[in-house]
C-alpha cells in the first residue's frame, strides 16, 4: 500500500503524469494479475490488462481514498473476468498450454524459479476451490481488500463473504496437510 503519498500520485496521475501511474500500476499490477490466474486462468494477462485499461478510462471520475481506489480496480478486474466467461461460454475453444517463464531478476535467479514455482503451486491449489470460494479467497488475501469492499464487489453479504473465505481457507490448509506441505501453520 502507498499510504500518505497515495492522495499525491492519484491526483498526479489523474493529470496525465505517467510516471505517477506507473506507481499505482506496479503497487496493484501483481494482485491483480494474481486474482485474473485465480478467476480465469487461460486469460490472466489480457484480462488484467483489460482492467487496467478500464482504470484509465475512469481514472479522471474517481474519487476516493486508497482502499476505495483498490476495491475499485479489483471491481473492473471482476468485470472483465466476468465478460470473458461469457463469452467463453458462447464461444467454446479449447486453449493450448503455452508455458511463459517470467523473467527473473539477474540478482538471485534461483530464488526467483523457487519464488515463481511456489506462487504457481499456491495459485493452483486456489484455482482448485469452488470459484465463489476462490474468487473470495483471492480478493481478501491476493488484493488485501476488507470484507465490505469483498462484499460489495461480488454482490454478496458480507457475512457470505465470511464464511466462503472461511470455508475456502480451510480447504487450502486441509490440502496443504494432507500433501504435507503445511509447515508452521497453526490453526
Amino acid at each position: 500500500m502507498l499510504g500518505s503519498s497515495f492522495p499525491e500520485l492519484l491526483l498526479a496521475a489523474q493529470a496525465g503524469d505517467e510516471q505517477a501511474f506507473t506507481v499505482l500500476w506496479r503497487d496493484l499490477q501483481p494482485a491483480v494479475l494474481r486474482y485474473a490466474r485465480v478467476a480465469a486462468q487461460q486469460a490472466a494477462e489480457d484480462l488484467a490488462a483489460d482492467a487496467w485499461v478500464s482504470v484509465i478510462r475512469g481514472l479522471g471520475r474517481f474519487r476516493g481514498d486508497e482502499r476505495a481506489f483498490r476495491a475499485w480496480v479489483f471491481t473492473l478486474a471482476r468485470h472483465r473476468v466476468i465478460d470473458w466467461h461469457r463469452q467463453a461460454a458462447r464461444r467454446p475453444s479449447q486453449s493450448v498450454p503455452v508455458a511463459l517463464a517470467d523473467r527473473p531478476a539477474p540478482d538471485d535467479p534461483v530464488a526467483a524459479v523457487l519464488e515463481a514455482q511456489s506462487t504457481r503451486a499456491a495459485l493452483a491449489l486456489l484455482a482448485e476451490l469452488p470459484a465463489d470460494q476462490a474468487e473470495v479467497v483471492a480478493l481478501r488475501v491476493l488484493a488485501g481488500l476488507e470484507v465490505a469492499e469483498v462484499a460489495r464487489i461480488v454482490g454478496k453479504r458480507p457475512g457470505t463473504v465470511r464464511v466462503l473465505a472461511h470455508r475456502g481457507l480451510r480447504q487450502l490448509a486441509n490440502r496443504l496437510d494432507a500433501a504435507g506441505l503445511a509447515r508452521g501453520v497453526t490453526r
